[in-house]
């Protein structure tokens, strides 16, 4: 796309559908509760997880442990697991993934059963965790294109990132409950409702898909990280999200939180983990019913710095009412981020490649989230949860200007109308 095509002004086009209009695509709809269900279940295992290992351990530093064994499955898989999104059916491997989160959520419930004494097994299955999101992130995010058309992506998009948000709402608040209630219970709901995900995506038909059909190669295997380093604007996009949360996350210092800081106990850690979902999908609502038309770099990095902003106001917070509401405000900012980046990506990536470029954003996504809680732990081991989630909220504000001058494409970006989004070929 020329810089010409990037200044012209907003769309013309006929009034937007209603907001809920893509759900009228039965495979759509199947797709979206099954990210739902599989996304509920994982809030409720990462809130119990959290709270059962630093109720253990007494140790900022294993929760930072908890991010990184997430992590590194993704990180180093990357190039298996998008090749495999480009090759193979994204609809098979989004669901085999989900029953294999399954496995992991029927281990911790045997663990827990059989009285868990040491953090160690934790960390075994949180590996294994890793590993099938690693598959599912490139498969998922590169299935939804291929389910809606091309008018009908942006809204896709905006509520595919709902499916998260809704359950992160939720699912924080029934997990705390539930591992208040019991433990074991916790787990086998999140087991339950990975199985429901997982039915839910092979139901699907399956969908039109342009694999790749040139033979398996470095050269292929590397071919997404070759498009996004030649594709500046999406280069920008997924940088700026990596650096802007991986220094300004704090969920994983929630538990610190909780107990010691703001001292509301596991239901209060549940409204904690679920304050940022409930701005988000506030923001989801509205994106739905009125998309951003102009200025959409610039809304972008603006939104980036709020949510370092908002993350400052949380870290120095001693009121739980304050730090819910700064929450919230984080979600809020970060959903347009993430609106903007995702349409970003998946209208300027060619199908055929689109597998492995969704690869390294999800590397990139993983670690600016279970990476970044990694260092948050770290950090707050050393000098404390408090002036750590400041200064990292501090430093998001920061990465925000910087990146609005390393990345002017994007930054003179206008619409994310679909006419004026053309893919590279």
């Amino acid at each position: 796309m020329t810089s010409a095509d990037q200044s012209k002004g907003p769309s013309t086009d006929a009034a937007a559908p209603g907001r809920f209009a893509v759900f009228s695509n039965g495979q759509f709809l199947r797709y979206w509760l099954s990210r739902f269900f599989a996304s509920f279940a994982v809030q409720i295992v990462s809130v119990s997880v959290g709270w059962q290992i630093y109720d253990l351990t007494r140790d900022p530093l294993d929760l930072g442990l908890v991010g990184l064994c997430q992590f590194l499955p993704s990180l180093l898989l990357f190039l298996a697991t998008g090749t495999a999104a480009d090759r193979y059916s994204r609809r098979r491997i989004m669901g085999f993934s989900i029953l294999a989160e399954a496995a992991g959520a029927a281990a911790l419930l045997w663990l827990t059963i059989g009285g868990l004494t040491s953090a160690t097994p934790v960390f075994v299955v949180l590996v294994g965790f890793g590993v099938a999101r690693a598959f599912f992130g490139p498969a998922s995010a590169s299935l939804v294109v291929n389910l809606v058309s091309r008018e009908e992506l942006p809204q896709a998009i905006a509520w595919n990132s709902s499916s998260w948000q809704i359950a992160s709402i939720v699912g924080p608040v029934v997990g705390g409950l539930l591992y208040g209630l019991n433990p074991d219970f916790a787990y086998s709901v999140a087991l339950v409702l990975f199985a429901a995900g997982a039915i839910l995506i092979f139901s699907l038909a399956a969908p039109a898909q342009r694999s790749s059909s040139q033979p398996a190669s470095l050269e292929t295997i590397l071919s997404g990280f070759r498009f996004i380093w030649s594709e500046k604007v999406v280069l920008g996009a997924i940088s700026l999200d990596l650096f802007a949360v991986l220094l300004g996350g704090a969920v994983a210092l929630l538990p610190v939180y909780a107990r010691d800081v703001l001292e509301v106990g596991p239901w209060g850690l549940g409204l904690l983990r679920a304050a940022p979902g409930i701005g988000a999908i506030a923001m989801v609502v509205y994106l739905a019913a009125h998309p951003v038309r102009d200025h959409a770099g610039l809304v972008m990095f603006a939104f980036v710095a709020l949510f370092g902003a908002f993350t400052v106001v949380f870290g120095l917070s001693t009121m739980p009412w304050l730090s819910i509401v700064a929450l919230a405000l984080m979600g809020a900012s970060d959903m347009i981020s993430v609106y903007v980046r995702e349409t970003l990506m998946q209208l300027w990536t060619p199908d055929a490649v689109r597998g492995r470029v969704n690869a390294v954003n999800m590397v990139f996504v993983g670690a600016s989230n279970e990476l970044g809680e990694f260092r948050a732990g770290v950090v707050a081991f050393w000098i404390g949860a408090v002036p750590a989630v400041a200064l990292g909220g501090a430093a998001t504000v920061a990465v925000a200007g910087i990146w609005s001058l390393l990345f002017p494409e994007l930054r003179r970006i206008r619409t994310l109308d679909h006419q004026d989004a053309q893919p590279k070929s």
